[in-house]
């Protein structure tokens, strides 16, 4: 974890811009949204956890080696996720951090599977979840929808579950909207996640997979050929295939694009070489995301910034980056309509100032 949050090369009259800039966000981890405060908080009250209960702490904690160091981190926060409180006071915190960052509307990544597995009542986690998303709405006015991930790395039992979660009209939270598959990608092979991915779009959800982050494009392609997917999580090694991203930019499929994650975790060496750039070269549509940004030293607003660097983006262009990602959410067509408007509205009136 890095503690510069705010890219130090950014204009400060851009930075400020997307300060209030209204945003949607799309690739955003529950548990990987849980703030220094937050996490230290759910520490102390869990004290056998080997997560430091000292915030100032948590960023040598936070510093990641590779993919693999980051995933048993992450998993050792999950661990601090004991009681349907926990999940309650998790989420509408992280309502409250989006909303500091003008998000308008997220769909948060939850992974169901490692709340109820340790022994969280199934309809408590939903109630729980859901009392979150309504308060959070009510009060800060970001709407959040979900997107319930298998974690791969727990196999098919975890793939089953989570399907029986997802697609079960008893259980199924009304904040529901689409489906992925997340955790390391080597060795997990996406192909044999169909038959689920099947019965969660059978059931009306959206296919979002984690894909092509720590592996090559043919993660990428398996994910467009058997889980369907209508968005890519990260996406990165796509770059390496001119048919991958001439196919992606022809259907229109957009990349899900965390640019300090993949540093973080190094899945990409540094930020200038990231593929970004590639991607919106071939014109693929491209949104830029938090993924799990208190883990990784960042906010939305940094994210956009180092996008808006990389892209060599002006106001207008950091404008169009906001309306990608609401033009990809699974918002309704009022919903993409309004926030569509505020960007412009917010935009033309920064320019007039």
């Amino acid at each position: 974890m890095t503690e510069q949050l705010v890219d130090p090369r950014a204009p400060r009259d851009l930075k400020a811009f997307i300060a209030g800039l209204p945003k949607a966000e799309l690739h955003v981890h529950h548990v990987g949204s849980a703030s220094p405060r937050i996490v230290s908080e759910l520490a102390a009250r869990h004290p056998d956890s080997k997560v430091p209960t000292d915030p100032e702490a948590l960023v040598d904690y936070f510093t990641f080696t590779d993919f693999a160091h980051f995933i048993d981190v992450y998993l050792s926060v999950v661990d601090l996720i004991r009681t349907p409180e926990d999940v309650r006071l998790l989420t509408y915190e992280v309502a409250r951090d989006l909303a500091r960052q003008q998000v308008r509307y997220a769909e948060l990544t939850i992974t169901p599977f490692s709340s109820t597995r340790r022994g969280i009542d199934e309809r408590a986690f939903m109630d729980a979840i859901e009392d979150a998303r309504k308060a959070a709405e009510a009060e800060f006015g970001t709407v959040l929808r979900w997107c319930f991930d298998i974690p791969g790395e727990a196999g098919l039992e975890a793939a089953e579950e989570t399907t029986r979660l997802a697609t079960d009209d008893r259980l199924r939270p009304e904040g529901l909207v689409s489906f992925g598959l997340g955790g390391p990608e080597v060795g997990v092979e996406r192909p044999q996640f169909k038959p689920y991915f099947d019965r969660a779009i059978a059931a009306g959800l959206h296919s979002v997979p984690h894909a092509g982050e720590t592996t090559g494009p043919q993660t990428v392609w398996d994910a467009l050929t058997h889980l369907r997917a209508e968005r890519i999580g990260h996406g990165t090694s796509s770059a390496q295939d001119p048919k991958l991203l001439a196919h992606l930019a022809e259907h229109r499929i957009p990349l899900e694009v965390c640019p300090t994650s993949n540093i973080a975790t190094r899945a990409v060496r540094t930020l200038d070489e990231h593929p970004i750039k590639e991607f919106v070269r071939a014109g693929v549509l491209v949104t830029v995301n938090s993924d799990d940004p208190p883990m990784f030293g960042t906010t939305l607003e940094n994210e956009y910034a180092v996008a808006a660097r990389l892209l060599d983006l002006d106001e207008r262009g950091v404008a169009e980056l906001a309306k990608n990602a609401v033009e990809a959410s699974f918002l309704d067509t009022a919903g993409r309509t309004r926030i569509t408007g505020e960007i412009d509205t917010y935009t033309a009136q920064w320019l007039a100032r």
